[in-house]
């Protein structure tokens, strides 16, 4: 009998407190990991994205879901202007 693993979800406002004390009050990842009781890997993790998105190289939610919602709908243009191609194909060589 197997359980399902449960993850422990930790809040945005946690992840930023949890790099702050890395980045502004001096302590190292595995001092503030001990302290917060998390692995040190996940905050290393924590502060790369955080500084990712601080230098502008990653996605907000919102433009990350603007950019799913944009290809959606460029998929389904793409999908509609090939039938609309095929089907006046159709229909001229139906008026021939």
């Amino acid at each position: 009998m197997s359980q399902k693993r449960t993850y422990k979800q930790y809040s945005t406002e946690f992840k930023e407190e949890a790099v702050s004390l890395v980045n502004d009050q001096g302590y190292s990842v595995p001092e503030a990991a001990k302290a917060l009781g998390i692995n040190p890997n996940m905050l290393y993790r924590w502060k790369e994205k955080l500084e990712a998105k601080q230098a502008g190289n990653q996605l907000s939610e919102s433009e990350r879901d603007e950019l799913i919602r944009l290809r959606k709908e460029n998929r389904r243009l793409l999908m509609e202007k090939e039938i609309l191609k095929k089907a006046s194909a159709f229909f001229a060589k139906e008026m021939k």
